[in-house]
C-alpha cells in the first residue's frame, strides 16, 4: 500500500463538501488532491502532505505532528508532513485541510510541462 486509504477517503469526503474542482492525480508515491487545477494536498504512506503559504512555514512546523516535505532532499517551503496519528480526529484534519484550501485560492498552478 502506498498511501493510507482511510485517510484519503476521509480527505477526499472534507473536499468534495465544499470543492466541486478536485482532480485526483497519483504522484510521490501516494494520491494528491488538485483544486482548482492546483496542488493543495495529499496522502503519502501514513501521513497527510499540506500546501499552504510559505510566510507560516515556521509557525506551523511547530504544530504536533508535523515534519518538513524534502522529496529532493532539500525541504520544500510551504509544504509539510502531518503524520496519520495528528489528523486521526476530524476538527485537526479539518484544520490542515482549510489551511491549505484557503492557500490554494491565492496559489499559483503549477508550470504546464509540454507533452513530447
Amino acid at each position: 500500500m502506498a498511501y493510507d486509504d482511510a485517510l484519503a477517503d476521509r480527505v477526499r469526503s472534507m473536499i468534495l463538501r465544499t470543492h466541486s474542482n478536485v482532480e485526483e492525480k497519483r504522484m510521490f508515491g501516494g494520491l494528491c488532491f488538485m483544486v482548482n487545477d492546483k496542488m493543495c494536498v495529499g496522502v503519502e504512506k501514513h501521513r497527510l502532505m499540506v500546501r499552504f503559504d510559505p510566510a507560516l512555514t515556521d509557525e506551523m512546523m511547530r504544530r504536533p505532528g508535523t515534519s518538513p516535505m524534502d522529496f529532493t532532499k532539500r525541504v520544500m517551503k510551504g509544504f509539510l508532513f502531518v503524520d496519520a496519528a495528528a489528523v486521526a480526529d476530524d476538527e485537526p484534519l479539518e484544520y490542515w485541510l482549510n489551511l491549505a484550501l484557503a492557500y490554494n485560492k491565492t496559489a499559483k498552478p503549477s508550470r504546464k510541462r509540454k507533452q513530447k
